[in-house]
Parts: structure tokens; C-alpha cells; sequence
């Protein structure tokens, strides 16, 4: 089974993070996998975006043009990835930077103030793992929430290792929150 996934949102807001945390539980769960980074040439405040591709198989092209699943952390993001998900798909929404709902009726959407959440857990650099959490907590098939704490304690950057309890705890709310 091949998934495909679109993490967007500002520079900043740790899309590409989450994408290589998803990416590292995969790949350290046996299966295929591909991140495609793609951002702006701001460092803060511009595009990014990345795709991930999980398969039990390999992986004919990394591109993906109508994904299963994407997390949007901000409204252009919501604008330009939700009418490309499959019928079916999952949309995870951060209502901290979104002022509307979706519209389309033919897919799963999780609605949750990230930011919010993140700032309560200790700090809005949460967010992205809060939204990660949400993502896997809806589409268990792809990895699962052990699978991605596993991959956070294993990559997590030595010089963050101090925010590992308070990244692990963000997936895990995240993960609570629902599709509705």
C-alpha cells in the first residue's frame, strides 16, 4: 500500500521537520519512502511545503499530485492542497492560522488549534508534531504513533534532545484529536 502525504505551512512553522520525522518512522519501520522538500528563499515567513511517499513497495515516482493525506498549518496552504486530496483522504487543519472550514464533503478532516495546543504543552515550535500526531492518529495505516515517537528519539537533533518528553507529548495530543 503506497500513501502520500503533503505537510505545508510558513517557513518556520517546522513542515519540513515533520515531513523528515515522518519519513525516519517509516524507513525505520522497514518500508519505502520519499521526502521532497520544496520551500521559498525566505528562511522565515515564505512557502514550504514537503511530500513524503510511504510504501510497502518501491516507489515508482516521489511526486504527488492527488495525495491521501495533507496537513495544513496555514489558510494558502488549505486553499491549494485540499481540492488535489483523493476522495476519501484526510485533511489536517491547524484552526490557529485557518479561519475557515473546509468545504468538501468527500474527505476526513481533523480540526485543531495546533498552536494553541503547542503553546499550552510549552511553545509554538510544537505545533508541528502536534499536527503530526493528529495526521497518524486518523491515517494509522501508514506508520504508527509508536512507530513516530520512536523515530523522534532516534533523530531528534542532540542539540533539542532537552524538548524530546515535551515533542513526544505534542504527538500525543494531536493523536487524541479526531476527524469529524
Amino acid at each position: 500500500m503506497q500513501t502520500e502525504v503533503i505537510i505545508s505551512g510558513f517557513g518556520g512553522q517546522g513542515t519540513l521537520f515533520a515531513g523528515q520525522m515522518l519519513s525516519y518512522a517509516a524507513m525505520d519501520a522497514g518500508k519505502e519512502v520519499t521526502w521532497i522538500p520544496s520551500y521559498g528563499p525566505e528562511m522565515r515567513g515564505g512557502t514550504a511545503n514537503c511530500t513524503v511517499v510511504v510504501s510497502d513497495e518501491e516507489i515508482g515516482s516521489p511526486l504527488a499530485r492527488n495525495p491521501k493525506a495533507a496537513i495544513v498549518m496555514n489558510l494558502p496552504s488549505l486553499d491549494k492542497y485540499e481540492p488535489l486530496l483523493q476522495p476519501g483522504g484526510v485533511l489536517v487543519v491547524n484552526t490557529s492560522m485557518v479561519n475557515r472550514e473546509p468545504t468538501r464533503k468527500d474527505i476526513k478532516v481533523v480540526l485543531l488549534p495546533a498552536n494553541d495546543i503547542a503553546e499550552k504543552l510549552g511553545g509554538q515550535r510544537l505545533a508541528n508534531m502536534v499536527m503530526l500526531g493528529a495526521l497518524l492518529g486518523n491515517l494509522p495505516t501508514m506508520v504508527t504513533l509508536e512507530d513516530l515517537e520512536a523515530a523522534v528519539k532516534a533523530h531528534l537533533p542532540a542539540r533539542h534532545q532537552k524538548f524530546l518528553p515535551a515533542n513526544l507529548t505534542a504527538i500525543r495530543e494531536g493523536a487524541a484529536v479526531k476527524a469529524q
